[in-house]
């Protein structure tokens, strides 16, 4: 009788609900990946259902009942967060919890995506997701908010995920913006003071499945593996594409920008890897993947 019960508990989730799965970055590659398993994806934009209106998004969970709601949606527009602090507060913090009350009440596990830009970047180890917070920025803070608001929930099926600066295929980003840059000019000036994990979307996404068969809660980190500063991240893209193009480092100092970042965020995925067995692969190998798949 416990072995069944056990059995019964552990069933594996069949409906996945990917909030910003229709256009986001995360959310398309999410969507993607699920479609690969024997779960089913259920991609939700904004034509779908106000988030914010808590009666219409609370009928329209009721309407399709998942088993899992992976939130991908986030108000990322780092400088822009300094000038709108109330609108990346919605965003990223009263959404969450929003959603957070929603599944509670229904028995959801709800995955939130959150960002290495929670840490203040004055270590020089890969941080772990135990380690202890200081976001520098108002987009880190309220991203940081959102965090804490769901633990408070305590909600019984709750994961958070912080990742960073990803790439991939559906949207603008990072890389493709370099890329874009690369092919119309003969020089570009890239910041080498700032190191993070680049991370590519399909992969992440990958990762995120592994981590939700096991159905654990916490805070994770999932990012690809290794470390890289913006100006390496970007001359590795215009090498692989093959442009005619050199990228110059330069320091944040020379490229003012109104939101503080921090110098070095890199994460630390063992907690990850000790669970699943998956070891995130370099993110090197995700960038030539995305160049000769996705951008060639």
């Amino acid at each position: 009788m416990s072995e069944q019960t056990d059995s019964t508990a552990h069933q594996t989730p069949r409906t996945v609900m990917v909030l910003g799965g229709k256009t986001g970055l995360l959310g398309q590659s999410l969507c993607a990946a699920l479609t690969k398993t024997d779960w089913t994806a259920l991609p939700v934009g904004r034509e779908d259902v106000d988030l914010f209106d808590t009666d219409q998004l609370a009928a329209f969970l009721d309407r399709h009942e998942p088993d899992v709601i992976c939130n991908t949606v986030a108000y990322t527009q780092v400088d822009l967060a300094e000038d709108e602090p109330d609108l990346a507060m919605r965003v990223n913090k009263l959404l969450p919890v929003k959603l957070g009350r929603l599944a509670k009440q229904r028995g959801i596990q709800l995955v939130h995506y959150s960002t290495d830009f929670v840490f203040d970047g004055q270590g020089c180890e890969p941080y772990r997701p135990d380690d202890a917070v200081n976001p520098l920025c108002i987009y880190g803070k309220t991203k940081l908010a959102g965090e804490n608001a769901l633990r408070e929930l305590a909600l019984d099926r709750l994961s958070i995920v912080r990742t960073a600066w990803l790439f991939g295929p559906g949207r603008t980003n990072f890389v493709s913006k370099i890329l874009t840059l690369a092919s119309q000019r003969a020089s570009l000036n890239v910041v080498h003071d700032q190191v993070g994990s680049p991370t590519y979307t399909p992969d992440l996404a990958e990762y995120s499945v592994e981590l939700l068969k096991t159905g654990e809660n916490g805070i994770f980190h999932l990012v690809n593996g290794g470390c890289a500063s913006w100006c390496e991240l970007a001359a590795s893209a215009v090498q692989a594409m093959g442009l005619q193009c050199d990228v110059h480092p330069i320091t944040s100092d020379q490229y003012p920008q109104k939101a503080r970042r921090p110098a070095y965020s890199v994460l630390n995925t063992e907690s990850f890897t000790a669970l699943t067995g998956v070891k995130p692969r370099p993110w090197l190998h995700g960038l030539r993947e995305y160049v000769f798949r996705h951008v060639c």
